[in-house]
């Protein structure tokens, strides 16, 4: 027996499951019109009506009821037989996407332990700056969350359903500078002495520093300094290039300290300050339900979630309590671990 053309199939399949012509369309990147011409198409070749049309919405026929089952089980068998074979091409490579700047300051200083552990394994590394959700919204980009990664660390509120989601770092920000600009005549000793040096800022998405993350404006309101010109200063469209240029001496800026980490160690920034207030981007690690099926990406995958355990940064000695969420900043939302489908 012939079978009806595969993207008739698909198309029926995926209208049936959502039963909306539109959200099938949505989910298969295609028109409407044309996710209603491959069922038509489908309905001729079987001879059968699988949907009776109504005004605004659709609903199954007995056939289609019928047939709906075994199709969709059919896709899943479908499904897991590619991604099999694309591990069986893939075995011993690891994909992993991240924002721009934890990927840079971050997650490339440590991987040499990684490689160092597993030099079998083929790792590579994509900096991606989709993966910071205030730019997927602003650019209205609803691809693939992992961006054809194995592994992706999102910057966001952790909502991503149908995806298994750990957190792996809270984020806050608070000042950041060189030593040498705690000493001097004009010294930094109380948030008032910023008054004598430059602000730093970063752009994401045509905003002056980020949506989701507290500005200057609101780190010196909190810190009780008034009558501060807080938008004065350089502003970098790049995260890291801000906090190269604050480890350079050229002035102070908001970081996450996560982020800022290796500076830190280093010595080449200081925070001079205690107070940091939540963001409401923190950092999670999102990955689909099967992939750690790879012996190579469980490895990653447990190294990495090893390294955000031990991180001396996440939480730096000196920072004083941080300030109730919703009080400054909003919250970022509790841990989430998605189901299929769903939260």
């Amino acid at each position: 027996m012939r079978l009806p053309p595969l993207n008739a199939l698909r198309a029926f399949e995926s209208a049936a499951r959502q039963m909306s012509l539109r959200r099938a369309a949505a989910e298969l990147h295609v028109t409407p019109a044309a996710i209603s011409h491959q069922v038509r198409a489908l309905e001729s070749v079987l001879g059968v009506s699988l949907f009776r049309r109504l005004p605004g919405r659709v609903e199954l026929t007995p056939a289609g009821e019928v047939f709906i089952g075994p199709l969709s089980e059919a896709f899943e068998q479908l499904t897991e037989a590619v991604a099999t074979v694309r591990r069986v091409q893939n075995s011993g490579r690891v994909t992993v996407a991240a924002p721009p700047a934890f990927a840079a300051k971050w997650l490339a200083p440590r991987l040499h332990r990684f490689t160092a552990r597993y030099q079998e394994i083929d790792l590579r590394i994509s900096a991606d700056g989709s993966l910071i959700d205030i730019v997927r919204e602003d650019t209205g980009d609803t691809g693939n969350l992992l961006e054809e990664a194995d592994l992706a660390i999102r910057s966001g509120d952790g909502d991503y359903p149908g995806y298994v989601v750990e957190r792996l770092f809270l984020a806050y920000a608070i000042p950041m500078c060189h030593p040498r600009l705690l000493q001097g005549d004009h010294a930094l000793r109380t948030p008032d002495d910023l008054r004598h040096h430059t602000l730093l800022h970063f752009s994401m998405g045509g905003e002056t520093d980020a949506a989701d993350r507290p500005n200057w404006n609101v780190w010196l309101e909190a810190a009780g300094v008034k009558d501060f010109q807080a938008r004065r200063g350089p502003t970098f469209n790049q995260v890291a290039m801000a906090l190269e240029a604050a480890a350079d001496g050229m002035g102070v800026v908001l970081g996450i300290p996560v982020v800022a980490a290796s500076d830190l160690a280093a010595g080449r920034l200081v925070m001079p300050f205690p107070l940091a207030l939540r963001v409401k981007a923190d950092y999670f690690l999102v990955h689909s339900h099967d992939v750690l099926r790879d012996p190579a990406v469980a490895a990653f995958r447990n190294w990495l979630v090893e390294e955000a355990a031990n991180e001396t940064w996440a939480v730096p000695p000196g920072v004083g309590p941080l300030p109730d969420p919703d009080s400054v900043n909003a919250d970022s939302g509790e841990e989430r671990r998605a189901q299929s489908g769903g939260n």
